[in-house]
């Protein structure tokens, strides 16, 4: 959940450190591991899991509108492939933890 000084939902355009932080925790407390770590990347966040301790991109959140944010997974050959929906940030980081799970596990699970 976000802080009382940090609102997940309410982002600006270019995503605030704090709300970068914000959802990393969600992602972390969803999965049960912190082997994920976010990053913005303009109107993007990439969602990253650590293998071997080197971070490779999973998924992003993508702005849509004010507080609107849709997904896609990187698929195997580098292209992004949308997720079904758009919502508030952490509405879309539940949808991708519940779609692409195996994708997001630590190695030794």
């Amino acid at each position: 959940m976000p802080s009382a000084r940090c609102k997940l939902l309410a982002m600006p355009k270019a995503l605030s450190a704090c709300g970068i932080s914000e959802l990393q925790r969600h992602l972390r407390a969803l999965l049960g591991h912190d082997q994920i770590v976010t990053q913005a990347y303009g109107r993007h966040l990439l969602i990253k899991r650590l293998y071997d301790q080197e971070p490779t991109v999973v998924a992003r959140l993508s702005e849509l509108s004010r507080n609107r944010y849709g997904a896609a997974f990187r698929s195997h050959s580098g292209r992004w492939e949308p997720l079904p929906g758009s919502a508030s940030l952490d509405e879309m980081a539940q949808v991708v933890v519940t779609l692409l799970q195996p994708y997001l596990q630590p190695d030794n699970h």
